[in-house]
């Protein structure tokens, strides 16, 4: 794969010691209604308690049926997943997905070539693996490479969100949400890529920054 430039289209960012979450539904104008809108980003201890595990979440409020039946990644948009083990906020480390002819190739964690807005991938990186995009309503395809395990494809949107309470809120006409609430996004569906790397890959003293950025070829 040659190296091709990305730039930044959206951006969400998390602080995890274990844990991250930050969600994003189609909020920003810049990438409303795109292939690049990230909606969730989730970093968190694998079941393999010796591994990290890194989620993002994009193209959000996909339909069941036909919707997500016809939704696929882009190929002109970059996911990268960036983790400062330094503590100052600037990317060590990156681990990029782009998808190519049904298959999502994964690099890194590795190095970036550059820091900030733009991206090139780094398809000479040793750690690299591809896996097939699992199609709509069949089994998860993971496949695993040195230790790393990636999965790429369409799931059950994972964020719960009482929207409809959120607006009373908002608009005074409420204090607090229900318990239970209602899940606005239930049976709703969003493409995923997760990638499982050994925490051994990503160094640092056990605190690390991370987030995640769509970025479109240039």
């Amino acid at each position: 794969m040659k190296n091709t430039k990305f730039l930044m289209a959206a951006a969400i960012v998390g602080i995890t010691t274990l844990v991250a979450v930050a969600a994003d539904h189609i909020d920003a104008p810049a990438v409303q209604g795109g292939t690049s809108d990230i909606t969730d980003f989730y970093a968190f201890q694998g079941e393999n308690t010796s591994n990290i595990a890194f989620v993002a979440n994009v193209q959000g409020l996909l339909g069941s049926g036909s919707d997500t039946q016809n939704a696929a990644f882009d190929e002109n948009v970059l996911i990268e997943f960036n983790i400062d083990n330094t503590g100052d906020n600037v990317e060590d480390l990156v681990i990029q997905a782009i998808p190519r002819d049904g298959k999502m190739y994964v690099f890194g964690p590795t190095a970036p070539s550059q820091t900030g807005l733009n991206s090139t991938i780094a398809s000479n990186e040793a750690n690299q693996l591809s896996v097939d995009i699992t199609p709509y309503g069949q089994s998860a395809i993971v496949e695993s490479s040195g230790g790393m395990m990636a999965f790429a494809g369409p799931r059950d949107d994972p964020f719960f969100m009482d929207f409809a309470q959120y607006s009373q809120i908002i608009a005074g006409n409420a204090t607090s949400f229900n318990n239970p609430g209602a899940d606005t996004f239930a049976g709703s569906n969003v493409l995923s890529v997760v990638v499982e790397v050994p925490k051994s890959m990503i160094g640092g003293s056990g605190t690390i920054n991370t987030w995640v950025e769509s970025k479109r070829r240039q």
